[in-house]
C-alpha cells in the first residue's frame, strides 16, 4: 500500500519502536541511510543497520531481525520472506515496476514512494479475482446433486442449464486469466528507476522541519549517484535537481542573516554549472581528461588520431602541458579562475557541446570543496574496494563513514581509489575496442571479459561492471561505422568466482541521451535461463544482473539471441 502521509503513517509509526534498517549496496541507498540514522538519533528511536546486497542476504537477515524497515525490493515481500502477520515492513525503494501484491497490500506492506512518478500499475481488478465464482459452482454441483429427488426430464434440463453456465464461467475466468498475464507483462517487462530514495526522506525530514544541510548533502548525492550510474533520464535528473535548487536556496538564505550566520569552518552548499570531467578537481586535469567517458569517447583516445585530437584541444585552450599535467590544487591561481570558460569555449570547437552539467559542490571551510560526483565516485569505490581482503560489511560501514564530514580523510581514500577504478575501466574500454571483443550477436552486442585481464577482479562488483559497461558502449558506439549496432543494447560478462565457475552478467539498454532508461534484460534473463534449464542465481534487487555457471554460457546466449529476435 502507498503511504500518502509519510509522517503520519510512517515516522510516527516507527518512532517508539526498535527498527532493523535493511540497506542495500548503493549510494543512494547509503545516503538514505544517513538522513534516516540523523532522524533516529535526533529522537532517541533504537534501530539496528544491517547492509544486504542480494536476496539471500535479506532472507538469512529477516531470520534474526523479526521487526524491521527496508530499503530494498521490487518483488512480492510477503511471498519471499514469508513473515509473521503481524510484521510491518515499510518500503523505500527506487527499484521500478512496483510489485503488484506490495501495492495492493493494506496491512504489512507500506510503499514509501512518490506517487507523482509514472509508476503505471494496473487496476486491482485486472489482476485480483475474488472466489465468489468458485463457491458458485460448488454451489451448482450441491443444487444438482440436492436435485436427484426431481422428475428426471426436469432433472436433465436443469443440469444442462448448470453444465452451459459453468462452461461460460470457466471461459470467462481463461479470458481473464490471459488478460491478466499480457497485462502483468507489460507492466513488468521493462526496469527502471524512480526518485531517489534519498531525497524521499529528506523530505520527511523537511516536512517535519528537521532538515540540516547535511541531510540536504546526502540528498544531493542520492540523486547525483542516479545520474552518475545512468539510472534516470536526463529530464527527470534536471526536474530533481531542480527540487533540490529550492531547498538549498533555502537553507543559504538561513544563513545570511547576520546574527545567525555560521563560522566560515562550516559546511556550504551551492549550485554548479561544473564540468563533465570526473575528479579534476583532485587529479590533474590531463588526467581527468583521459579517464572521463565524455571527453574521452569525443576524442577516441584508445586510438592515435584521439591522442593526437586531445593534444589539439590542450593547444586550443592555450594551457600549458606542465600545469596540465600537474595536480589541479598546484595550478597557477590565475588559470583556475576562468578555467571553466576556457575548457567550455574549446569543448564547443570540438563538438562537445554538453561539457557543463548542472550539480552541487560542497565546502568545508576554505580548504576542501568537492563536487556530488566526487563523493559518488569516492563511496562506490570504497563500497566494492576489492584491493583488501575485507568483508562486504565493512566495506559498506567505510563508504556510509566516507559520506560525514567529520570523516574527510576517508573521503579522500575513496578518491584515491575511484582515481584507480576508472584508469582500469579506460584501459580496459581501449582493450575492448582494440582487441575487438565486443561482437554482435543479433539482437544485442556481447562482450565477454576473460580470466587474467588486468584489474578483472575490480569487475565482479554490479556498480564497477555498470560503469564499464556503459562506457564501452559508448566508446564502441563512438567508433563504429555500423550504423545497425549503434542502436542495440550490451550484455557483459565478467568472472565472478573461478574455482565455482561462474560469472556475472549484466545488461543494458541501447546508447541514447534521450533514452527513458528502461531496461528489459531482467525479465529476458529469466525467461532464457527458465527455458533452457542454465544455472543462475538472480540474486541482485537490479534484475539485470545475474549470475551464470560459465558452462551454460553457450545455451542461454542461443536462448537469448532467439527470444529477443
Amino acid at each position: 500500500m502507498f503511504v500518502t502521509d509519510i509522517r503520519k503513517e510512517f515516522y510516527d509509526v516507527v518512532v517508539n519502536q526498535r527498527v532493523a534498517l535493511f540497506v542495500s549496496p548503493d549510494i543512494d541507498a547509503l545516503c538514505a541511510c544517513k538522513v534516516l540514522q540523523a532522524l533516529f538519533h535526533c529522537d532517541q528511536v533504537q534501530y539496528t543497520l544491517v547492509p544486504v546486497a542480494g536476496w539471500q542476504d535479506l532472507g538469512t537477515a529477516f531470520m534474526e531481525h523479526k521487526d524491521l524497515y527496508i530499503n530494498c525490493s521490487n518483488v512480492d515481500l510477503l511471498e519471499t520472506l514469508q513473515p509473521e502477520e503481524d510484521s510491518v515492513f515499510f518500503i523505500c525503494d527506487t527499484h521500478r515496476p512496483v510489485d503488484v501484491v506490495n501495492v495492493y497490500n493494506d496491512t504489512q506492506i507500506k510503499l514509501l514512494i512518490k506517487q507523482d512518478d509514472d509508476l503505471g500499475v494496473p487496476s486491482y481488478d485486472d489482476i485480483f479475482r475474488d472466489d465468489e465464482e468458485d463457491e458458485e459452482e460448488g454451489e451448482d454441483s450441491g443444487n444438482e446433486s440436492d436435485g436427484s429427488a426431481e422428475p428426471s426430464g426436469k432433472r436433465r434440463r436443469y443440469d444442462e442449464d448448470a453444465l452451459e453456465r459453468r462452461i461460460e464461467r470457466q471461459r470467462a475466468r481463461r479470458e481473464w486469466e490471459a488478460r491478466r498475464r499480457e497485462i502483468l507483462f507489460d507492466y513488468e517487462q521493462y526496469e527502471f528507476h524512480g526518485t531517489s530514495a534519498a531525497l524521499v526522506m529528506f523530505e520527511l525530514a523537511w516536512v517535519m522541519s528537521k532538515d540540516t544541510k547535511d541531510m540536504l548533502w546526502w540528498s544531493v548525492i542520492g540523486v547525483t549517484d542516479q545520474w552518475v550510474h545512468d539510472k534516470i533520464p536526463h529530464m527527470k535528473y534536471v526536474t530533481d535537481i531542480a527540487t533540490l535548487q529550492r531547498h538549498v536556496s533555502r537553507h543559504n538564505h538561513r544563513n545570511e542573516d547576520e546574527e545567525n550566520s555560521l563560522s566560515i569552518d562550516c559546511m556550504r552548499i551551492t549550485f554548479e554549472y561544473d564540468l563533465r570531467l570526473v575528479l579534476y578537481q583532485h587529479w590533474s586535469l590531463y588526467e581527468s581528461i583521459c579517464n572521463s567517458c565524455y571527453t574521452s569517447c569525443s576524442f577516441k583516445l584508445w586510438s592515435i588520431n584521439g591522442q593526437k585530437k586531445l593534444q589539439e584541444f590542450l593547444a586550443d585552450m592555450g594551457l600549458p602541458l606542465k600545469q596540465v599535467r600537474q595536480k589541479f590544487n598546484s595550478m597557477d591561481m590565475a588559470i583556475k579562475e576562468n578555467l571553466r570558460e576556457v575548457i567550455e569555449e574549446s569543448a564547443n570547437k570540438f563538438s562537445m557541446k554538453d561539457i557543463r552539467v548542472q550539480t552541487f559542490a560542497v565546502h568545508f571551510g576554505f580548504k576542501n570543496r568537492f563536487l556530488a560526483s566526487d563523493v559518488v565516485h569516492a563511496a562506490a569505490a570504497l563500497l566494492e574496494n576489492v584491493e583488501k581482503d575485507e568483508t562486504p560489511a565493512d566495506n559498506f560501514i567505510k563508504a556510509l563513514d566516507c559520506l560525514s564530514r567529520s570523516n574527510l580523510e576517508r573521503l579522500h581514500l575513496g578518491i584515491d581509489l575511484a582515481k584507480r577504478k576508472l584508469k582500469a575501466i579506460q584501459q580496459t574500454v581501449a582493450s575492448c575496442i582494440c582487441t575487438n571483443l565486443i561482437l554482435s550477436q543479433g539482437p544485442f552486442l556481447y562482450c565477454h571479459l576473460l580470466e587474467g585481464t588486468p584489474d578483472v577482479k575490480l569487475f565482479s562488483k554490479p556498480l564497477a561492471l555498470t560503469l564499464l559497461c556503459k562506457y564501452l558502449l559508448k566508446a564502441f558506439v563512438c567508433s563504429t561505422r555500423n550504423k545497425r549496432c549503434k542502436i542495440l543494447p550490451l550484455i557483459m560478462a565478467a568472472p565472478l568466482d573461478v574455482e565455482k565457475g561462474t560469472v556475472i552478467v549484466l545488461g543494458i539498454p541501447p546508447e541514447s541521451e534521450t533514452s527513458d532508461k528502461k531496461n528489459f534484460f531482467g525479465r529476458a534473463f529469466e525467461k532464457a535461463a527458465e527455458s533452457t534449464s542454465s544455472r543462475t542465481l538472480h540474486d541482485h534487487f537490479d534484475t539485470s544482473v545475474i549470475e551464470l555457471k560459465m558452462e551454460d554460457r553457450g545455451k542461454f546466449l542461443d536462448a537469448l539471441i532467439t527470444l529477443l529476435s
